[in-house]
């Protein structure tokens, strides 16, 4: 599998292309806007798109799902059904953030912890790490020890809690308690910037370190 990134929306989300190479068949994990940029790379991959994954509710992560669902005939999985609020209210925030409409939707199938995602060959192992939203997940592909984060964490820093449902402490938790234990070696691909890897993260990062959590 390889993983190809596009920043999409002015908030430079990394819109994930996930290609399975033995059978041409692809997955975009968060697909946030600029859906013909995504179309485009799509094509020029030279992939099928078989679905789509999202890690969270919030608009640039997932304003432009519902349109490539319907332009692909392919089905949503995610997020957690905690983070339906998000979802619901989705034409209102692109409202108000100046995003191009989107409606509200509901994805094919929601996510819980220990599910697994399919596409081509591949399967990616799901794990609820809520407190950036309460429905936040991240997929792990075990074999190619990468993990889709969304805005759980980031190369320095961690996902801001001040939105409603956040919470600083459950997502501590969520970073240090699920995704640290998944190994040192791990690369990881945030929502924003650039990627890193868990092991980094635990020496570097001031709100995660061991140093600081011991």
């Amino acid at each position: 599998m390889k993983c190809a990134i596009v920043p999409v929306t002015p908030y430079q989300q990394n819109c994930s292309i996930l290609v399975c190479e033995e059978t041409g068949k692809a997955a975009l994990v968060d697909p946030g806007g600029e859906l013909p940029r995504l179309a485009q790379a799509l094509e020029e991959l030279e992939v099928s798109l078989e679905k789509i994954f999202l890690t969270h509710g919030h608009l640039d992560h997932c304003a432009a799902a519902d349109l490539a669902r319907r332009q692909f005939g392919v089905p949503i999985e995610g997020p957690h059904e905690d983070d339906r609020f998000w979802l619901d209210q989705l034409e209102e925030a692109t409202r108000r953030m100046g995003f191009p409409p989107a409606q509200a939707f509901e994805p094919d199938r929601w996510l819980r912890d220990g599910d697994t995602l399919a596409f081509g060959a591949q399967t990616l192992e799901v794990l609820h790490c809520p407190g950036h939203t309460p429905g936040h997940v991240v997929f792990f592909h075990r074999r190619q020890r990468l993990a889709l984060v969304g805005d759980v964490l980031f190369q320095g820093s961690i996902g801001r809690t001040d939105f409603p449902r956040g919470d600083h402490d459950t997502l501590i938790r969520s970073i240090r308690d699920k995704l640290f234990p998944l190994g040192d070696d791990v690369t990881f691909v945030p929502g924003h910037g650039p990627a890193s890897t868990f092991g980094h993260e635990r020496q570097t990062n001031p709100f995660v370190a061991d140093r600081r959590w011991g």
